[in-house]
């Protein structure tokens, strides 16, 4: 398989505390220009978004299809796999960082027990690619349910 590229652009104007930027979803135009401000990012999100809600994002999504592969690949397929991605943006001695990311599991997957989910949802961290890209610099906390 040939390696993928997708696109997104940024735009500024202003100064980090009074300015606002939008942020494009080049590759695919799924959404509209999404507004960012720095307010967004360290204060009530007032309907913009921030480069940490986009990280979440992606690793809901991503998580997502790395937990339904290796269900699947066991023999389990998932009927349905429900995550929320938060992630924290803290002031830490080095300055603003990404530490944590907690992701919520819930599924429904037929043939499999609660033990065995939890299992497979902590391995599904090595086969999520966005995991990996985050795993030297964030704590990943994985919170795993399996409903009836």
């Amino acid at each position: 398989m040939a390696g993928a590229e997708r696109q997104a652009t940024a735009q500024w104007r202003g100064d980090l505390m009074s300015g606002s930027g939008t942020v494009h979803l080049d590759s695919s135009n799924a959404a509209p220009a999404l507004p960012v401000t720095w307010a967004a990012r360290t204060q009530s999100s007032g309907g913009k978004t921030s480069p940490e809600e986009l990280i979440a994002a992606a690793h809901a999504a991503c998580y997502c299809m790395a937990l339904s592969h290796g269900l699947a690949g066991a023999g389990n397929a998932p009927e349905q796999l429900d995550v929320r991605a938060t992630s924290s943006f803290e002031k830490t001695d080095a300055g603003f960082r990404l530490t944590t990311m907690r992701l919520e599991i819930r599924g429904r997957v037929p043939g499999i027990d609660g033990a065995a989910f939890k299992e497979a949802a902590e391995n599904a961290r090595t086969g999520c690619p966005v995991s990996n890209a985050l795993s030297n610099s964030v704590k990943i906390e994985v919170d795993a349910t399996l409903e009836a």
